[in-house]
């Protein structure tokens, strides 16, 4: 069996990004690994219902200070279960100051979504 097993992002906060996801996706970090010769640092933050996201940190990656779309990684998605919880989570993300790109909407093919910036400008996509 196939799936995708997590996706990893160079951060330039660490405990900020990693607060973020815990507190707003209910991730669940692992200890922080640290590798002192070459300064790089990461957690990996795993989802009650499976998949995980690799945060990783090193001094010398530059980092990404636009909300514009760019080559690479365009979003990735994070279900919620319901259209419900859509709303919910993108109002109190509105309001607690994260810039809202989309929605909550239906989009031409069917999902009911809405998309945010994290705090490092990354795309998140907030879907049932």
């Amino acid at each position: 069996m196939i799936r995708l097993e997590h996706i990893a992002i160079w951060v330039a906060d660490m405990e900020k990004m990693c607060d973020f996801y815990c507190a707003y996706f209910q991730a669940t970090a692992s200890d922080k690994y640290i590798n002192p010769k070459t300064k790089f640092e990461s957690y990996f933050l795993s989802f009650a219902q499976g998949g995980r996201l690799e945060i990783m940190y090193r001094p010398d990656i530059e980092s990404n200070n636009s909300d514009q779309e760019r080559t690479g990684l365009a979003h990735f998605s994070i279900s919620t279960g319901s259209t419900k919880e859509v709303d919910s989570l993108t109002a109190r993300l509105q309001q607690d100051g994260y810039k809202v790109i989309s929605g909550p909407r239906t989009t031409g093919d069917g999902y009911y979504e809405s998309m945010i910036l994290d705090p490092e400008n990354n795309r998140l996509e907030i879907t049932v």
